[in-house]
């Protein structure tokens, strides 16, 4: 039990933040109205509306920077999700400088990698956990990077596939880390105590008026709380209602493996397009235009 609510334990927060909301806003009301100091309290009347801004804004402001915090991480999220992709996507496009044999193994370690990552580790993200198969896979794919095999391509060809890799390794450790992401309690007990103040601003400003203080204190609940729950519920990208899906990764999956280059010892392919421009049939490659035109 400790261990699931250690997981989900955002939705708890946020059931707790709509709850006690309305608890907080009926005790008020009852202490006011009906319990048997609310003739004591009333002597208090008298207190100017403008003091609720104090309170008000300051409970506004705590509210904002919690959401903004929330929000800021599902960015951050979906970024490293797409550099991941764009970093496996680069791989494969730099292993068309390889020989066939290397371009295959490079390109099968991409594809592999992406398929445990999709397959796998995306469900253990929304439990905080993490793939040790995806993270062998991507650990091999380094080494494989690093080897003879692909040393024997350009040296800028290798350095920039190095350089992609260890992007996938950012992005893919980025993603972890918030998908292990916890609610902060201090913060958000912080963030109740100012809207509980905000509750009771509002009751003495209206003590000496009923129906007036009665819906104050039900719409500032009203707005309070679910805005709230909403920011909770949103506590970590990987899970529901607005889970970082792995769509950029996918994609690579149902892409075809790239194409072999259209440059192959000097031999430069023509589209057709400039095939008619020229006034040659398909196929052509400039290197035999060459030679025909040398041989007239």
């Amino acid at each position: 039990m400790t261990s699931l609510f250690g997981t989900y334990d955002h939705y708890g927060f946020a059931a707790i933040a709509l709850f006690g909301t309305f608890l907080g806003a009926w005790f008020l009301l009852w202490v006011t109205l009906r319990s048997p100091w609310a003739a004591t309290i009333r002597a208090y009347r008298g207190i100017a509306p403008p003091f609720l801004n104090v309170v008000g804004v300051l409970f506004a402001l705590t509210l904002a920077f919690l959401a903004n915090d929330t929000w800021n991480a599902h960015d951050r999220a979906l970024n490293a999700v797409y550099q991941e992709a764009n970093g496996l996507r680069s791989l494969e496009a730099l292993a068309d400088h390889l020989p066939a044999p290397v371009k295959a193994e490079v390109v099968g370690a991409v594809r592999d990698y992406a398929r445990i990552t999709v397959e796998r580790e995306w469900l253990l993200l929304a439990r905080r956990q993490s793939s040790r198969e995806a993270s062998q896979l991507l650990d091999r794919l380094l080494v494989l990077l690093a080897g003879p095999e692909v040393a024997a391509a350009p040296p800028a060809v290798q350095a920039q596939m190095l350089n992609q890799v260890a992007e996938v390794r950012a992005a893919r450790g980025l993603r972890i880390a918030l998908s292990q992401t916890h609610v902060n309690p201090l913060k958000w007990l912080g963030m109740a105590c100012l809207g509980f103040l905000t509750m009771i601003s509002i009751t003495l400003v209206h003590v000496d008026q009923v129906r007036a203080e009665i819906l104050a204190v039900v719409i500032f609940a009203a707005a309070a709380g679910p805005m709230a729950a909403i920011v909770l519920v949103q506590a970590n990208p990987f899970q529901q209602p607005t889970a970082v899906q792995a769509a950029p990764i996918m994609e690579l999956l149902d892409e075809s493996p790239p194409r072999q280059s259209m440059m192959r010892s000097g031999r430069i392919m023509l589209s057709p397009f400039w095939m008619s421009l020229a006034g040659r049939k398909p196929p052509v490659c400039l290197a035999s235009a060459s030679t025909a035109s040398v041989a007239g």
